[in-house]
């Protein structure tokens, strides 16, 4: 998560076990969450109307996701979409802020001040949930799950001007860079490896390398750029200028060299809980 150029990454392997972090940027009072059934990842502005909350784990499930409940009125809060549930704050949304799921090492190489959330004591080395994310019945999950893909696939996934879409990870593994459109924003989802799962192996260091993928807006300066992945040299450029651009949308060489893409607020998670939140949803399908 970054605000105002503070970066800061929160390891999911804590997180896997505590849920969710109450921390300040600043006088930015901000929440961020990982609910492990669904691998969703997000983060939120922890204030409504002025009022700063405290967000906890309630210990309940809607769909096998996360709620969560404030300290101020006891409201509780779904932790996939943001959205008041239940109590004085019902159907209120907390304000999404952008974040990224990558490995460590493109974490420390981007952002070698950045700040880690300290372990502390305890080993976190271990992954309570092993198996996981190839489990074809997600843990408590009572709905009737949408077969277009395997529940626990992996999508990097965001409702854009009111039309969900999902990518894929198998996809945009495939594709490294997908353009496209949805509801009239020119998009691009850019992928590559190096972000190991937290729900595979019994020991997440052992666990299979499922990569990180964002999706950025690719409209610069009033023109609409087309990316493509050069296979040989491995590295990102828009068709426009040549430019190259990493994973993180920002253009580290060539004509526009220091612009960075408007990050969207898309966010992993396993399909199962997506689709039941967004049953509407379309999923990305190559042409190719």
């Amino acid at each position: 998560v970054e605000v105002d150029g503070d970066a800061r990454a929160y390891p999911l392997a804590i997180l896997t076990r505590h849920e969710i972090v109450n921390d300040n940027f600043g006088d930015v009072p901000v929440a961020v969450t990982f609910c492990p059934l669904c691998n969703s990842a997000m983060a939120f502005e922890r204030r409504i109307d002025g009022e700063t909350l405290r967000l906890g784990v309630s210990g309940n499930l809607r769909n096998s996701d996360l709620i969560m409940w404030d300290d101020v009125t006891h409201s509780w809060w779904q932790q996939l979409t943001g959205e008041g549930i239940v109590g004085e704050h019902t159907g209120r949304q907390l304000t999404i802020l952008p974040s990224q799921v990558f490995g460590f090492g493109e974490f420390a190489e981007r952002f070698p001040e950045g700040s880690v959330l300290d372990r502390g004591r305890r080993t976190y080395d271990r992954n309570p949930y092993g198996g996981y994310d190839s489990n074809p019945d997600p843990f408590l999950f009572r709905g009737d799950i949408d077969d277009r893909l395997f529940p626990t696939a992996r999508v990097l996934a965001v409702a854009l001007n009111d039309q969900p879409i999902a990518y894929a990870f198998d996809s945009l593994a495939q594709n490294r860079v997908i353009n496209d459109t949805v509801a009239g924003t020119d998009v691009v989802a850019l992928w590559q490896p190096g972000a190991a799962s937290a729900l595979d192996r019994s020991v997440i260091d052992d666990s299979r390398d499922v990569g990180m993928a964002a999706l950025y807006d690719r409209e610069v300066g009033g023109q609409t750029l087309t990316f493509i992945y050069d296979e040989d040299a491995d590295e990102i450029r828009d068709e426009q200028t040549d430019s190259l651009w990493n994973v993180f949308g920002e253009a580290i060489a060539g004509e526009l060299e220091g612009t960075s893409l408007r990050q969207l607020l898309a966010a992993p998670h396993f399909w199962f809980a997506w689709a039941a939140f967004y049953p509407d949803t379309e999923i990305y399908e190559s042409d190719a």
